[in-house]
């Protein structure tokens, strides 16, 4: 992955990447979080290789809109996980982005409407080296400790298979071949239509047949530096449990998506639902029932959703 901008200098100084190793210490980092859907919520996300693949390419296309890093992920059929590093808010529009292209996809797909509105979105900080490695670890292993049969760093469907191959050795994954990551020129139409956007990207995209090669946006390099050795990065695949992530407690995110991109939902719903981008015109049930359209897209917090809809947050904060 290439970061052009100031996060590689910030990010190598916050995660100790060039401090040396010291044995029982640990670094206190910021700016590191670890966001999950609930998987409990829907029966599925993704329900073939069809889904996966574009769900692949849509981590592709979101992060592009966002001031974020991605550190490891993956996608589940029933739910997603993603270590992420940057500001709170910022990652936390990148989630809930996700998630709604995702329903969006879902709609169009496997006509289920509204699929994943509502579905909550877990997020914790990661505040240190140690838990940092953890996460990933742990992020990387959900799939063989879902029971899918795979070793975690060859999942097909998260960022496993990048952290710490060799390229031109036979025992390295297919894709680390020169040939085999075949560039997709930005003129070509094909592009748009593999990666289901209307949106011209810049330059050239490492692909592997129909999927964005994921080194593309996932900073493996800075993960390999992390753990410095592939010695250490197999020690914590192989120690990190379910228990040392889920024992920390996760949190609903309950946090306001900003207010100028929030408006801009509010207007759309309005007018889906009532023909008019305008509030000033409804009643109190629709105020309400928008109000309630509004929570369960996009899980933002009550206050913000009041006071777009016009309505007082004390009177209704138990009824949306």
């Amino acid at each position: 992955m290439k970061l052009n901008d100031a996060l590689p200098a910030l990010i190598a100084d916050d995660l100790g990447l060039d401090r040396p190793f010291v044995k029982g210490q640990k670094i206190n980092i910021k700016n590191c979080w670890h966001f999950s859907t609930d998987g409990n919520a829907v029966d599925h996300i993704f329900y073939d290789d069809e889904d996966f693949i574009a769900g692949m390419n849509r981590v592709y296309i979101v992060v592009k809109e966002y001031h974020v890093v991605i550190l490891a992920f993956s996608l589940m059929d029933t739910h997603v996980h993603f270590v992420l590093y940057g500001t709170l808010e910022e990652c936390n529009r990148f989630m809930h982005d996700y998630v709604n292209r995702t329903s969006r996809h879902i709609a169009i797909t496997h006509d289920e409407h509204n699929k994943m509105d509502g579905v909550p979105i877990h997020y914790q900080p990661v505040d240190t080296d140690i838990y940092l490695k953890t996460v990933i670890c742990y992020t990387i292993k959900n799939a063989p400790v879902g029971g899918i049969p795979y070793m975690g760093w060859d999942y097909p469907w998260s960022s496993g298979p990048l952290y710490f191959r060799k390229p031109t050795i036979w025992s390295s994954p297919k894709w680390l071949e020169e040939d085999s990551l075949a560039p997709l020129d930005s003129k070509h139409i094909k592009q748009r239509q593999i990666l289901k956007t209307r949106n011209r990207q810049t330059g050239t995209v490492r692909m592997l047949g129909p999927i964005v090669f994921p080194g593309e946006y996932v900073a493996f390099e800075i993960v390999e530096r992390l753990f410095k050795t592939c010695k250490s990065f197999n020690f914590f695949m192989c120690s990190s449990r379910e228990d040392d992530v889920d024992s920390r407690g996760g949190t609903i995110s309950h946090l306001s998506i900003p207010m100028q991109e929030m408006r801009q939902h509010k207007n759309e719903t309005c007018r889906e639902l009532f023909g008019t981008s305008s509030v000033k015109g409804l009643s109190t049930a629709q105020r309400l029932k928008l109000a309630r359209t509004l929570r369960r897209r996009f899980n933002s917090s009550l206050k913000q959703i009041a006071r777009l809809c016009g309505l007082v947050y004390a009177e209704v904060k138990d009824l949306i």
